[in-house]
Parts: structure tokens; C-alpha cells; sequence
């Protein structure tokens, strides 16, 4: 998994609109990304949704957020739609993203082994250098755990 210290890996996808969004875009700014197993479960919606209501205060400490999932583009709309996100949302079917990241890993459901992703938020600075990673993301707090220092 990428550590502190680590730089912002090269990446691009589409987002929910079918927009190309390339790593190298947020380089100069405080980059939020986190990742969500999938768009409209229970946990992963208090996420983005507790993210997307401290939208506003998070903007001001200069964060850019990016949420992204291994949902094609579809899933990742309807999601963003259904609950009018405030930022973007990356769909990365061919897992390339969370495979450099090092988030899709071995997960254990009601005795099943599988492969998916962790619940993990990555913060970097404008030099695009992971400054903390929340491995624990509480999904109803997950805009206090970024803001925490």
C-alpha cells in the first residue's frame, strides 16, 4: 500500500461524466483521494455523503477530493447524481488505480474470501507527496479524520 512519503502514482481514467481525469492535473494543489468498494452500499454512501456535506469546509483548508471505485461510469453517474457530490468520482474498472495505490487486496465477508477494495484515504501535498494515509476511515466521520492534523 502506498506509505507517507510516497509520490502521487501517474493515473488516468474517466470520471462519471465520461471526462479524462489525469493524476497530474492536481499536482499544485492538496489532493484528497479516497477509495469506496462500491457506489450506493450503505457504507460507502455515509462516506461520500459525510464528505460531500463538509464539501464547503474542506474546500477551505484547500483540499481537491476524488472518490474513486472499480464502478464503470454508469454506476459512478447514478451514484454522483442520486446524491448531488460536489466533487468528482473515478470510475477504474481495469483496477490499474487501486492496484498502484495498493488498495485492492485480500477482504474476508461472512467467512468468504475475496478480492476488493480497502476503505482508504490518501492525502497529499501541492508537491504531490502522501502526507497521511487513514487506513480506519470511519464512514459516517471521514471528513473529521482529513481534517484532523
Amino acid at each position: 500500500m502506498l506509505q507517507v512519503g510516497d509520490q502521487l502514482p501517474d493515473f488516468q481514467s474517466l470520471n462519471q461524466d465520461g471526462e479524462t481525469v489525469n493524476s497530474k492535473d492536481f499536482i499544485g494543489k492538496k489532493l484528497v483521494v479516497f477509495f469506496y468498494p462500491k457506489a450506493n452500499t450503505p457504507g460507502c454512501t455515509a462516506e461520500a455523503c459525510d464528505i460531500n456535506d463538509n464539501f464547503e469546509t474542506l474546500k477551505k483548508e484547500g483540499y481537491q477530493l476524488v472518490g474513486i471505485s472499480a464502478d464503470p461510469v454508469k454506476a459512478q453517474k447514478k451514484f454522483h447524481e442520486k446524491f448531488g457530490f460536489q466533487y468528482p468520482l473515478i470510475a477504474d474498472e481495469s483496477k490499474d488505480i487501486v492496484e498502484k495505490f495498493g488498495v485492492w487486496q485480500l477482504k474476508k465477508f461472512m467467512g468468504k474470501e475475496f478480492m476488493g477494495i480497502v476503505r482508504t484515504t490518501f492525502i497529499f501535498d501541492e508537491k504531490g507527496i502522501c502526507i497521511r494515509v487513514i487506513e480506519k476511515v470511519k464512514t459516517k466521520e471521514a471528513a473529521s479524520q482529513i481534517l484532523e492534523n
